[in-house]
């Protein structure tokens, strides 16, 4: 039944195989609309939240190529950006093809 729903839905859980990082504030709504396609999409991923950790921002800064802003998402250790990089990703259907590489 969660098949066919998931096929309604227009989302393929069974096909994402991508290691999914992003790091968050808790409260940030760019952080939970990021979440919340990435959990339309089916995708697992690990969620680093830095609130208030200047020592867990610079370690995402160094990652994310001197950015500081939340979120930061990474894709197969590959930085894809913030929310609305990910959304424009998304919209130019590139973010599943991203989601289903292991």
């Amino acid at each position: 039944m969660q098949n066919f729903i998931n096929s309604l839905l227009g989302r393929h859980p069974e096909q994402i195989k991508a290691n999914v990082e992003i790091y968050t504030w808790q409260t940030c709504p760019y952080c939970i609309r990021a979440k919340m396609l990435l959990w339309w999409k089916g995708a697992e991923f690990t969620e680093y939240k830095i609130d208030g950790s200047e020592d867990k921002r610079a370690l995402m800064a160094e990652r994310a190529n001197g950015r500081r802003t939340v979120p930061q998402i990474f894709i197969n250790n590959q930085h894809i950006g913030g929310c609305d990089d990910m959304y424009k990703l998304d919209t130019q259907g590139k973010l599943d093809q991203l989601l289903s590489q292991s």
